[in-house]
């Protein structure tokens, strides 16, 4: 039987109360859709699978713009994994992003190949072993090569591409939720959680997993216990970045999300809000606002497309320099526990990466380094030390106490405060 709490949040999923007019909310999506297509003009670094696979979920589509994202995946995005692959380096995640972006364009996988070692294979293939990989080194470590995310987005692809996931393999992902090993740090990671429940959804779909379909069960319904548990009275589940992941998962279990429901209307809320600045939190809300998940990608025929986004021309964005500054103060706690106390001005409305380049120019002692990801750069080596993935540490950034949920590039400071910065285990 669910527990009480569970059986009410279903209800609130469900409950369809009075929003927005369905205009509204079709100009919203449109505006997003917009948005994230013009990203594709402004993308630094590699080209991103997760923005492609938003904008071939989406209903409306540019078909030549998103033809020639594709190219862009399959050269510069395929050459950089390639690179990945002939060193060593484990890159499931991504690996797994880039076979959903292709599968989204009802591209055939068999033809997309790696060679390494003067061996060909192909995507798939490669995908598998790396997937062996991380089932080994949790078997050993007690922990994937990279994560437990990147572990499920493995799965998931693998899954959604008719590939048989491995019984070892989707079975410790199962022990993982069982054992509630999805942690970032202290917290209890909803992101993990929302793309485990959509890449064990797949794997009981398939029916690939007969013979263990109870564990598999319990599972999924522990998965749909965590995600319901953490959904705030505003309607966020975790917040405001990992409601559309959480979103798309419950769908994809089965869950009835309305239209009108909190969540969704959370996300348009922060959408309206320009929370979703970022291509890559776009490109992860976008789907669950239209009601559709990853799974989605396992059924795409891409037959009869609606080819009628276009883009109007924006006008130039002149942005007057700010005359006031605020003061911030900078706390740096290394591994072993040293703190460094920084303080710097800054101009309103800077980010944090401008307010930590401020502060490089102005204090001999204070040195950062940073590394691209998906979601943008981010830290990996404060004051000389570094905080690798490899070595299981990261660098934790919060705002008077509170934890950032933005990275550096996008959180913005607009009033006094104290950053720290720690070098912290998860």
């Amino acid at each position: 039987m669910l527990p009480l709490f569970v059986i009410t949040s279903l209800l609130a999923f469900a409950s369809s109360k009075p929003c927005d007019t369905e205009g509204s909310n079709r100009e919203l999506l449109l505006s997003l859709n917009k948005n994230l297509l013009r990203s594709l003009e402004t993308q630094e670094g590699l080209p991103n699978p997760s923005v492609h696979l938003a904008l071939r979920l989406s209903n409306s589509h540019n078909l030549a713009k998103e033809s020639e994202h594709l190219n862009k995946l399959k050269n510069n995005l395929h050459n950089d994994l390639q690179s990945s692959l002939s060193n060593s380096r484990p890159v499931a995640g991504l690996l797994a992003l880039y076979t959903l972006a292709l599968k989204s364009s009802c591209y055939d996988l068999n033809t997309v190949t790696f060679t390494v070692s003067e061996k060909s294979e192909t995507l798939l293939t490669h995908l598998k072993k790396q997937m062996e990989q991380e089932k080994e080194h949790i078997a050993f470590s007690q922990r994937p090569l990279t994560n437990y995310y990147q572990y499920s987005l493995g799965v998931l692809a693998l899954c959604t591409s008719g590939i048989r996931v491995n019984n070892h393999v989707s079975n410790k992902l199962i022990k993982a939720v069982e054992h509630e090993h999805f942690k970032h740090g202290d917290t209890e990671s909803v992101d993990t959680y929302a793309m485990a429940g959509m890449a064990l959804q797949c794997v009981k779909d398939s029916g690939s997993h007969a013979q263990n379909s109870a564990e598999l069960d319990t599972a999924l319904s522990k998965i749909k216990q965590k995600l319901l548990a953490s959904r705030r009275p505003d309607g966020h589940i975790g917040n405001e970045f990992s409601t559309g992941l959480a979103v798309q998962a419950l769908l994809a279990m089965g869950t009835e999300v309305a239209e009108c429901s909190a969540s969704m209307e959370a996300m348009r809320t922060a959408a309206r809000n320009n929370i979703y600045h970022n291509p890559m939190a776009i490109s992860q809300t976008l789907p669950a606002l239209h009601q559709k998940s990853y799974l989605t990608v396992k059924s795409k025929e891409c037959l009869n497309e609606n080819n009628t986004l276009t883009l109007e021309p924006l006008d130039p964005v002149v942005v007057l320099p700010t005359e006031t500054n605020v003061a911030v103060t900078v706390e740096v706690v290394t591994s072993s526990g040293a703190a460094a106390v920084y303080s710097v001005d800054v101009p309103k409305g800077s980010s944090l990466l401008e307010a930590l380049e401020l502060l490089k120019g102005k204090h001999v002692g204070f040195t950062y380094e940073m590394e691209s990801s998906l979601w943008g750069p981010f830290l990996s080596a404060v004051n000389g030390e570094q905080a690798r993935q490899s070595d299981r540490r990261y660098w934790h950034l919060s705002s008077d106490g509170t934890a950032l949920t933005e990275g550096v590039r996008d959180f913005k400071i607009e009033a006094a405060q104290r950053i720290s910065i720690k070098n912290k285990s998860y």
